[in-house]
Order: C-alpha cells, then structure tokens, then sequence
C-alpha cells in the first residue's frame, strides 16, 4: 500500500479578484507542484490545481497526460525481484506493527429494521443516531441499541440527514424533492416540496435557539439556496446556481461551503458573498459516483476530500491594504490552500484524528482570527478502492468468461494519514455484502467529543447499507492483548502495571490484570526452558497469594532446574507457606548445595521443622567418610548442625560444634546461655583458639570453672597457664594461693619484668623457694626485696652497694626498713666510696634520718670526692630556704590571725536588727510576747525569749520602772551606762548554763520550727 505525499509548496490565498490580480496569481501558482502516489510506491509530481476567483470560475488546469504516461513506464520497469522482496518486508512490517483502531458492531437491531430497506444517510447525536434509508424511513437509535423511534418524512431515498447544534431538531433531504425539519421534543415541524430531488440540507448554527430558522439546501437543480423565516413563511435567498448539482453542504458559524460539479465554493453570511472558489483536479471521476465529503474541522479548516484528492483549507481574515484610489470590493475573508494529497483509493470519507491528550478537548473560538489554529496531527479515511475495470476501456472484449463478468466491489479500508502524507495506519473493513456496494454507500462521522465527559478519546462510526460500526482507538487493554498474542509479555506487564491504577477509577471492561498476563508469561517461559526468567516473575505475579506459590512451587518441583531457580524467590513473610513447603526446600539444599543450606538456615526464621532437619544432616554427616577430600562438607553440615541447634534453642548441643568449627562468636553463645560448666573440660581448646577471651572467662567464672580442673588442662601449655594464674592474681591474690610458687617460675620464664609487682603483692609464695629462683635467674633487686623480707637486710643492702652500685636505692632501702643500725651500715659501708657519699649528702636536705653534720665528719682526710662542694652548698641552701619558709609562714599566720579576730569583734560588738513580731525559734511565740518581757540576743545572731534558756532566776534581774522599748528590758538605765550593761550580760552568761540554746538543739540534731 502506497503512502500519500503532502505538498511541497503550500497554495497561495484563493480570494475573489479581478481579472489583473487573476492573472498575477496565476503566474504566482506556475510553480506549485503536487506529489502524487501511482499506487507501486513511485510518485510523479504533476501541476497543482489552483483555485481562481469569482470571475474565473469556469477556468481550470488540465492534467498532463504525459507526466501519467512517463510514471507508468517507469513503474513497469521496476525489477519484479525487488517488489517481491519489498512486498515481504512490507507484510512483516505489518505483522509486528500494532493496530490503532478498533472496530465493534454498534448493539442495534438493525437486521428487524432493515428487512425489506437499507441504510442511505446518518447523522449523531450525543444519545442518539438517526439513520436514513433508502425508504425514506428515520430511525432514532440510542447507542445502547434501544429503538427510541421511527418515522417516514420522505418516499424516496434519503440523501442527508443533519441534527441542529441542540440536538433537538432533525433535518433531512431525499430524492422525492421534499425537504423535512422535525423537532423530537415538540410537534414543531417544516416540509418543503422544491419538485427536484434533493441532496444536501445545513441547518444554522444554533438552529433551534434563533427564531429565523435558517437551512441551506441544494438538489439535482444546480441551485443553493438559502431559507429564512419570516412573517409569512420562509423567504428564499439564491446564493449560487448553474454548475451542475449540489452534492454536499456544510454550515459552520457564518461560513458554508459546498460542492457541485465544477468544485467547492464557501460563502460567508455575514458579509453576503462568496469568499472563494477552489476546483475539482481536472480528470476527476464522476461526481455522481465519487461524492464530495466536506469536513468543517473548526471554523477557520476546511477539509476537502474528492475522489483521490484531499485538500486543506485555510480560511484567515484578509489584512489590510494601503488606500488606492480605485474603490475594490474584495471579500473580508481569504482562503489558503495549506496541503494537497492525493492517494491510491477513492475517498468516502474524511476526519481528523486527534492524539489523545490528558486535558479536556479543546473549543475553538467562534470568530475568526488571523492566528491560524493547530492543525491536526493526522486524517482519518474511509477508502474505497474500486475494483479493477481495465478490461472495459479496450475495444475488444477479452475471450475469458471470468474476466468479461462484473467484478466484485472490494472492502472498504480505514487509513490514518499525517499531515506529512504519511500513511500511519490502515484497516480493511469486513462489511457484510461489500462486493455490492459503492463509494457512495458509506459513510463515516465522529461522536460529538463530549459524549464522553472528562476524556479526549475519539470514537467514530462507519455507516454501510446493512451495518453501523463502531471505531475506536485502541487502549491499553488492546494493546496488552496485541502483545500477549505476540509473545512480548514484558511490555504487557507494564502496561498492565500502568492499566491497574486506571482500572479503579475510569477504564471499564473485560478484567486484564498481572496475575492473568503473568501467569502466561510464566507459561511460555517455562515452555522455553527460562527457569530463572520465570522464577524472577514470580514475586511480582504472585505476591501474597499463599495457594498461587505453593502450587506453582509443587509443580516445580519434579524439574531440577525449575526447583534451583524459582527457591531464591520463595517468600518467607507476607505471604509465609505452608511448613512442607519450606522442609521441602531444605531437604533440596542439602541433597544439591549446602553452602547455600547454611544460608538459608542462619536467614530464615522457625517456619520449617527444625527437629526433622537436624536429623537429616546428622544423618548426612555420619555417612560421611573420614576422608580428607570431605573435610568442606563435613565442616558445612557442622555448620548446619551448630545453626539448627541454636534455632531449636539446644544452645548446650550446638556448643561442641561451636568449639570445633572455633566459631568466633562461641564466647557470646557460652556467656548468653550460661554453659560455663560445659565448658570445665574445654579450657585448653578454648584459650587455643582465643587466648584474650578465654582467660578472663576461666578467671571470671572461678565458681562454675575450678582452678584445679584449668590448671590440670593447662599444665601441658606453660605460656597458656601463666596468663591463667596471672588473671587470677589480678583478680584476686587468694585465688592462686595454691600456685603460688609456681607463679614465681612461671614470672621468671614469661614475664620477669612483673615478678617484682607480684612478689610485693602476694603472700602466699616461699621465700627461700622464690629466692632461689630469682637467684638461678640472677634477679638482684627481686633477691633484695626477698632478703629483706625475710631480715637479712643487711645482706640486702650488702647486694645493692655492691651488685648495684646504686646509691639511691640503697638509701630507699633504708628508709623503707627505717633501721638504725641499717643507716650506720650505710654510712659505713659509705665512708670509703665517694660518689655513695655525695649522694648521701644530697639526700640529707630532705631526709630527717641523716645528720649532714655528722656525715661530713666521717669523711676522712684526703679523700677525694667529685662533687662535695656543691653538695654542701646545696645542703646550706635547703637550709636556709626551710628558714626563709618558716619565717613567711608565719608572717603570714599572724596577718590570718589579725584579719579574724577583727572580724570577729566586729561581729559581737555591732548591733543587730529583728522584728519583734517575728517568732522565737523555740517557743515559736512572738518576741514581744506579754508572758516573756526578757530576750535575750547571742553573739551567734540568735535570739530567743529567757524564760525559753535554762536560765535561772531571770525574774530576779533588777528591772528599772515602766516597760520600755526592749521587752522592758532596763532601756532607760542600762541604755546610758556601757558598765551596767556589761556587769548585766556577766549576770545573764552566769546563770545559762548551755549556753544558745538554739545551737544548742542543732549540735544534737534536733529540728526548730
């Protein structure tokens, strides 16, 4: 199937001109240029028809029929080779491009209506569609298939039926040269006998909502003619006449176009003229037998489809021009010619096929503008290819029978084609009885675009005499079944994922969901031996559907290759499976890969039966031979086994496997489950694998491990047993009390840097043992310790001066022993050695144990000694820095003293300032208190009523005459004499024996109010 071509060179304007500016265009247009389609996928470019002005109606450009000769040759010449192989590829091509159209038969009950009739004329509503027959009958339809009603306004054929922009009236024109207006809601109709058979009829605009009624209709007459209401009728105005018969009119806002015999001319009712006139291409078929189909796409495109022909309208308003003196009276409006196509197919039909789109349908305004709307991306035709006829245009007629018989009419076809001419797709039709049928007995319309609310999708109808079909574009759930057919099931499972949220709000239908597409997917992976394929789909198909795995997983299971893919993919939560399910996965692990065994059972939770499986790998590992080569797998079953007994909570079972296997985390297993009595005997094998956790293990755990049970295991290992024994007397002396000699060897072998820190720590050790040791070792300052313990610290200090040589430690030695007679030895063994000497003198300064004084005394005459004069220089310095110390110090007590005592006086001296309502904190009663006329105030700040101390005789005090401010306490007498209030305060401090009694009750914690 050849694609149509688009032109190459758009045409110019077609406006009404004079005879000069005819002329001009017509030189202008030499140039335009039509690619046509010859139907074996060559093109010849041929003149382009031009459209003229009013005053050259009746002028046209003939074909060249030497062009059309010229592409035949060339078209014969073709290598049939190449069309053979062209053609293959070309139906391959088809096979794997997807459809996009669907066709389904409208539910009408069009075989009782259509009995002794067939259908001639349609027309659509958004409920309904009436339907002209030859008859003259009208039947109204809802789509649906209920017979709303029927009527007969015509005797003859009905040639066009046409709704108002309300739906509500019908008109129709038939052959019998009667013209009918119905209304279907109210009795309101019109007739009308024009005596010559009609064929087209256009209702205005707003038809029923203006009261002059107006239609447009034309006939076999050659006459159009304009029908308005009046006072006394309808008034007849004649646009146009004398070109034969009116074969189509369509009306839209103020604009009607129409076509007869030499072409289509558009008309504007506003300003009452004809605006253009665009002809039919020279050589066209009979008008009567290929009509013309007029398409008003919105109110500024004009679709044209004749015969093989399409043309596209541009209407724009005409732009200003500069004033001339000649007065012009050219049409306010102007058309352009923006594409020509021609294709290898008459044309019953013609729509634009909008995408879909995600918002509401677009309206087009109901003016004109000069900004030109978008185009359609596409045209959808409905083709007639008629049949082959060649033989009829030759004078002799063939001998073959066959051939000289009528041939069959072919199927109608519906194309989509793009405004580039490109065919995009195409569909041949199945229409009951088409080999009898012509062009002219088709139709195709489309569905008002909001008889679906809320969506873009435009559906169609095609009308032939015995059937209505519905024609929509194909949707998700179509194209999901093209590719199940088709064996592409990923692309179906995303569409299916993409068709599944849609489903639940607007998309109705037959149920298209994963499972059902998956399901075959699985199928026909499984046929083709793509297990893992399959078994990475079973996730997404099945999910949480408990029967559809377990079925699928027992069906799996006679296939060995089947069971290894689809067992990754097995759910264990949401949904979890029946426990057979699971055993029957790990009897397969353990029969064909056990690394994978000991995965599954460290991952997966308690939802198999443990009990069994443990039986089954014990079994498995005691088969095994005790053989090098099966040391990997008698180590995984191990494994297996130390896993299984954890997960079966045998923590005390799995822990010899735990040991062998030396299992780092053995250690958190023996402490989370309290085994350490199990492991009594497993000390050895413990610190071998991990010595820095298994001895503070052993150590910490003393009461449930004995010492006695580690030390016999750990005899064999000295290193071992010492960070032992070490442990324990870290911890606790005590605990290796019994080892403690032992401990001295094993310092002296491993860690003879510490075994000072341990003689001094313990006890427990023989010192003539621990001697003899440090003495094999030659350990000096480890034998002088041990010496002084046990008092033969002379000895000692004997092994310093002369193994060591080392002055400060022997001096440390004697301070530690605090010896006298060991201090005398020192200076003794001192007096000879001179840097012993200076070191001595050095020490002297800080050290109450040796008298500098007596020291030098000792040194004998002549000895010389490196370094005594700054020693006794420093002594006299330490001296006299202890002097000037003692002499700042207590300059600085005395200055301490000074500061305290002033404040001190101050404090009992000054005067003190209280409320007498306030209450006494033992008696809680208020100062001024008529029953106690004594307060008494303590230099601690305390103030208390007499009678509240353990005064006695306080009524005996002398009192002078009257109460005064004072709690009538001698204010007046006392207040004047600084002599009387001291011998009344010696009077008062005689007779309380304790003294405050406030403080008094705070020093044995007693708690006032």
């Amino acid at each position: 199937m050849a694609s149509p071509a688009a032109l190459s060179n758009p045409e110019p304007h077609l406006n009404g001109k004079s005879n000069s500016e005819t002329h001009n265009e017509d030189t202008q247009n030499a140039g335009n240029e039509i690619i046509k389609s010859n139907g074996n996928g060559n093109v010849k470019v041929e003149p382009d028809v031009v459209a003229n002005g009013l005053e050259h109606e009746d002028e046209s450009v003939e074909d060249d029929g030497e062009d059309e000769e010229e592409s035949e040759t060339e078209g014969e010449t073709t290598d049939g080779d190449g069309e053979a192989e062209d053609d293959e590829q070309d139906e391959e091509e088809e096979e794997d491009s997807e459809p996009v159209l669907k066709y389904e038969p409208l539910p009408f009950a069009l075989p009782d209506l259509l009995k002794r009739d067939s259908l001639s004329a349609h027309s659509l509503s958004p409920h309904s569609i009436a339907l002209g027959t030859h008859a003259g009958v009208i039947h109204i339809l809802s789509y649906t298939g209920t017979h709303i009603r029927s009527f007969r306004p015509h005797t003859a054929t009905i040639q066009t039926i046409a709704f108002d922009s309300t739906y509500d009236f019908v008109a129709s024109a038939s052959i019998d040269g009667y013209l009918r207006i119905t209304s279907l809601s109210t009795p309101e109709s019109y007739s009308f006998n024009l005596h010559r058979p009609m064929l087209s009829i256009a209702l205005e605009p707003g038809f029923a909502k203006k009261g002059s009624r107006a239609f447009v209709c034309g006939g076999m007459a050659g006459e159009i003619v304009l029908h308005e209401k009046g006072w006394l009728g309808h008034r007849e105005t004649l646009i146009h006449r004398g070109e034969g018969p009116i074969w189509n009119i369509k009306w839209c806002g103020a604009l009607i176009a129409w076509a007869n015999d030499k072409g289509v001319k558009i008309y504007d009712t506003a300003s009452r003229t004809r605006i253009t006139y665009i002809d039919r291409v020279a050589g066209s078929p009979r008008a009567d037998l290929f009509k013309c189909t007029l398409y008003w796409q919105d109110e500024q495109t004009l679709l044209i489809a004749w015969a093989e022909y399409i043309k596209v309208a541009r209407i724009r308003a005409r732009p200003p021009k500069p004033t001339s003196p000649t007065p012009t009276t050219l049409p306010p409006l102007s058309v352009e010619i923006t594409a020509v196509f021609q294709v290898d197919s008459m044309i019953a039909g013609i729509l634009p096929y909008h995408t879909p789109l995600p918002s509401s349908t677009p309206t087009f305004p109901l003016t004109l503008s000069t900004s030109s709307p978008t185009p359609s991306t596409s045209f959808l035709l409905l083709a007639y290819v008629p049949p082959d006829t060649s033989h009829l245009e030759t004078d002799v007629l063939p001998s073959d029978t066959v051939t000289q018989k009528r041939k069959l009419a072919n199927p109608p076809e519906v194309r989509i084609v793009s405004r580039k001419g490109e065919e995009e797709a195409m569909d041949i039709i199945d229409v009951d009885g088409y080999e009898r049928y012509g062009c002219n007995d088709y139709g195709i319309d489309e569905f008002p675009p909001y008889l679906k609310p809320g969506s873009n999708e435009k559906c169609f109808i095609i009308r032939s005499p015995r059937s209505v079909v519905l024609v929509k574009p194909r949707d998700r759930r179509d194209r999901i079944d093209w590719l199940v057919e088709r064996n592409r099931f990923e692309e179906a499972l995303k569409e299916v994922d993409i068709l599944e949220p849609e489903s639940a709000s607007n998309i109705v239908g037959k149920v298209i969901n994963s499972t059902l597409v998956g399901l075959l997917y699985l199928r026909w992976l499984i046929d083709n031996g793509e297990f893992d394929k399959a078994a990475a789909q079973c996730p997404k198909l099945f999910k949480t559907s408990t029967r559809m795995w377990e079925d699928w997983i027992f069906l799996s299971a006679s296939d060995c290759s089947s069971s290894q893919s689809i067992i990754p993919y097995v759910p264990i939560e949401h949904p979890r499976l029946d426990p057979s399910i699971y055993d029957l996965i790990i009897n397969w692990y353990l029969s064909n890969d056990r690394t994978e065994l000991r995965r599954t059972i460290k991952s997966w939770p308690k939802i198999y039966d443990i009990s069994a499986a443990i039986v089954a790998v014990q079994t498995e590992l005691d088969a095994l031979p005790e053989r090098k080569e099966f040391g990997a797998d008698r180590g995984l079953l191990m494994d297996c086994l130390a896993d299984l007994y954890i997960a079966n909570r045998q923590p005390a079972k799995a822990l010899p496997y735990f040991i062998r296997l030396r299992r780092p985390e053995v250690f958190d297993l023996i402490v989370d489950n309290n085994l350490f009595t199990a492991i009594q005997d497993q000390a050895l094998l413990l610190v071998e694998f991990d010595q820095d956790k298994a001895i503070p293990m052993l150590v910490d755990h003393t009461y449930s491990i004995p010492v006695v049970r580690v030390v016999q295991q750990l005899n064999s290992r000295p290193k071992f047993l010492f960070a032992y024994l070490e442990g324990l007397s870290v911890k606790d002396v005590g605990l290796a009390a019994d080892y403690a000699d032992l401990q001295v060897k094993l310092y002296s072998d491993y860690a003879p840097d510490r075994l000072m820190r341990f003689l001094r720590s313990s006890n427990y050790y023989s010192l003539e043992k621990a001697y003899s040791v440090c003495k094999e070792h030659d350990f000096v300052p480890e034998m002088v310790f041990l010496l002084g313990r046990m008092g033969n610290n002379r000895a000692a200090l004997t092994l310093i001066i002369e193994r060591l040589g080392d002055v400060n430690r022997a001096i440390d030695f004697a301070k530690e022993q605090n010896d006298t007679d060991l201090w005398e030895d020192l200076l003794t063994y001192s007096e000879s050695r001179p840097p012993f000497i200076k070191g001595l003198l050095e020490h002297s300064g800080v050290s109450a144990s040796i008298d500098p004084i007596r020291l030098i005394r000792r040194i004998k005459n002549g000895l010389e000694i490196e370094g005594l004069k700054g020693a006794i220089i420093k002594i006299l310095q330490d001296y006299n820095l202890q002097i000037s110390l003692m002499a700042g110090c207590a300059v600085v007590l005395e200055g301490d003293c000074n500061a305290l005592g002033g404040t001190l006086y101050k404090g009992q001296v000054g005067g003190y300032f209280f409320n007498l309502t306030e209450s006494c904190p033992i008696c809680s009663l208020p100062y001024n208190h008529p029953s106690k006329p004594l307060v008494l105030l303590f230099l601690c700040r305390h103030v208390v009523h007499a009678s509240c101390t353990e005064m006695t005789g306080f009524e005996d005090l002398p009192r002078s005459g009257g109460e005064a401010a004072f709690g009538g306490v001698y204010a007046e007498d006392l207040g004047r004499r600084v002599g009387a209030k001291i011998a009344l305060a010696a009077t008062v401090r005689a007779r309380i024996a304790k003294g405050c009694p406030v403080c008094h009750a705070q020093s044995e914690g007693k708690r006032l109010t």
